[in-house]
């Protein structure tokens, strides 16, 4: 049985650059009570009139991606796609993908869980690597949030928080055991989806009503419980990384870098305090890109190694929790 080693990184950003001080034009807040509670000074939001899409902005991050692996478009096998933000309710992105990068006529297929996305994805590519069925998979999370959030004072709790972005990476065979995705660990508690949700548009809750209903309709703006969702968070996080340790053998000190996903920095500084973990151990960049979600985890994982901060043999854990609630974690020897 093979392992899958990450051979190429790569990320975009839309341009456009919305401060605290920007919101603050537009709803009720202000710099301070956003960093106090977030940590966020900024994030990016696609502008009006330009290209990006969540599948656009994957495209540019995985052309930079395969680039840096040393393949080309027609070595990648597979497609996996994370996001919450479709272009479409339906096709995925995946096929997309395909289709923009032009691509032979290989698998796609999307994953659905939100803030913990990018870490189920590469959990699913790495068991067609181990297995053999697959030998080079293009992992993708995006998120196109700026043109779903509520930007009044109404929906401020929530659209503070969340940014637009990609991040993708190639996975490739590994035939040493000992090197690449060591494990991977998720898991799911469906009965706390309320907390942090959009409920439209649904089967039961679809295009007509939500004509009809108007500006009165909230469910299609997102949904938090901010409070419960960081209880629950602290504790996940903190347990799914155990386990990843505990799988491999590994304790606390052997930590070389942890990236955990960008909801919160205070949930980071909860998790590093906990863990016992100095600044160089932990990489956030929430400050500059707010919570994007699927996507949060790859930005910051290819962030940290341009940044060279990652270095071969190092044991780097990626770590997730979010809406469903889903959580994850991944093992990765470098």
């Amino acid at each position: 049985m093979y392992n899958s080693k990450i051979i190429g990184l790569g990320k975009y950003l839309p341009e456009n650059v919305v401060t605290n001080d920007d919101l603050s034009k537009i709803m009720e807040t202000n710099d301070a009570w956003i960093q106090e509670r977030t940590g966020i000074k900024e994030r990016r939001w696609i502008k009006d009139g330009t290209e990006d899409t969540s599948a656009v902005m994957g495209a540019k991050a995985a052309k930079i991606a395969i680039e840096r692996s040393g393949l080309t478009k027609d070595d990648i096998d597979f497609i996996v796609f994370a996001t919450l933000s479709p272009d479409y309710y339906f096709p995925g992105c995946g096929v997309q993908i395909q289709d923009m990068l032009d691509m032979p006529t290989i698998g796609a297929l999307d994953v659905r869980n939100q803030c913990s996305g990018f870490v189920y994805a590469i959990s699913v590519a790495d068991q067609f690597i181990k297995t053999g069925m697959y030998k080079n998979i293009l992992v993708i999370g995006a998120e196109y949030h700026s043109n779903g959030l509520d930007k009044t004072t109404r929906g401020r709790s929530v659209s503070v928080i969340f940014g637009d972005g990609a991040g993708a990476c190639v996975l490739s065979r590994e035939e040493d055991n000992n090197k690449g995705i060591l494990s991977t660990h998720l898991h799911s508690q469906g009965k706390y989806a309320d907390k942090l949700i959009v409920e439209s548009p649904s089967i039961g809750h679809w295009v007509p009503e939500l004509k009809e209903a108007g500006d009165d309709d909230t469910s299609y703006f997102p949904y938090m419980d901010g409070q419960f969702v960081f209880k629950n968070a602290v504790v996940r996080f903190s347990e799914v990384i155990m386990e990843g340790l505990a799988k491999n053998n590994m304790q606390k000190e052997d930590i070389d870098m942890l990236i955990p996903h960008q909801a919160n920095l205070r949930i980071a500084q909860f998790i590093q305090k906990k863990f016992g973990l100095n600044d160089d151990q932990v990489f956030n960049n929430i400050e500059k890109y707010g919570n994007t979600t699927a996507a949060s985890v790859i930005i910051a994982l290819t962030e940290a190694w341009e940044e060279g901060k990652i270095k071969e043999g190092d044991n780097v854990v990626l770590a997730a929790f979010g809406s469903g609630f889903t959580w994850a974690s991944a093992i990765i020897k470098w």
